[in-house]
């Protein structure tokens, strides 16, 4: 039997829209500290690298999209939430509720400066393997 590779081998960069790219670059680089690999130039934009996924930070309407905050969490991966959430308190972030232990890891949930949903995360306990 031959084994095959699957289609897809990972994800390269999670699009995050704002409606004000230096106030994103701001809160992306100097609050949470993610290097700054890309600054697009003549249209408003930039990556900012997490270790293993790039957060593509783009004002939305400037690229002729239409601005529509991120629903749904990015995970931000942290080695101690408690520490991270501290920190990033004391920096003026506010979090949406107390921090959540799933049984499995640690989550403290939050927003950027445009509403985009965030989430400070650990897991502590090892993923299951999936049937196969």
């Amino acid at each position: 039997m031959t084994e095959s590779k699957p289609l897809v081998s990972g994800v390269d960069f999670l699009y995050v829209p704002t409606r004000d790219f230096e106030r994103a670059a701001e809160f992306y680089g100097t609050v949470l500290g993610l290097a700054q690999s890309k600054h697009y130039g003549q249209r408003p934009g930039g990556e900012f690298e997490t270790g293993n996924v790039t957060l593509q930070v783009i004002e939305a309407e400037a690229f002729g999209l239409e601005f529509h905050a991120t629903p749904n969490p990015i995970a931000l991966h942290v080695e101690d939430v408690e520490t991270a959430r501290a920190k990033l308190e004391s920096l003026g972030v506010s979090f949406t509720a107390d921090t959540l232990d799933s049984g499995v890891c640690h989550m403290a949930f939050f927003q950027d400066p445009d509403g985009n949903a965030l989430c400070l995360h650990h897991r502590y306990a090892p993923p299951h393997e999936l049937p196969g």
